[in-house]
């Protein structure tokens, strides 16, 4: 889950990577037409696996992406979408992070 939610939080810069940057790009562009439902997955498996770092970058991850749909929230809606606004200024860094640490925990690295 990290792989898709970095992708979609790094598009305005994995177009630099040479060679397949641009096609990462389109990727990206293509899947943040459904990021609410990928913020929705990564939150959810975020918190279920909040005891690792893949957990806490997941939910992150899903936090940033949701933050436009946080409002809906009955309670705690204004102080999400607040966290998640503040949380959008380190986006590509969080995407850059979400990215390398699912690329390697797809391969049992981490």
């Amino acid at each position: 889950m990290n792989v898709i939610g970095g992708l979609v939080l790094c598009v305005g810069i994995i177009g630099a990577l040479p060679g397949i940057g641009k096609y990462l790009e389109k990727a990206g562009k293509w899947l943040g037409s459904f990021q609410v439902l990928i913020g929705i997955i990564a939150l959810i498996v975020g918190l279920l696996n909040l005891g690792s770092l893949q957990g806490i970058i997941a939910t992150l991850v899903g936090i940033i992406l949701l933050t436009g749909v946080f409002y809906m929230v009955p309670v705690l809606g204004k102080y999400l979408t607040k966290f998640g606004k503040w949380l959008g200024g380190f986006q590509t860094i969080i995407g850059i992070i979400a990215l390398v640490l699912g690329i390697l925990g797809m391969f049992d690295l981490i």
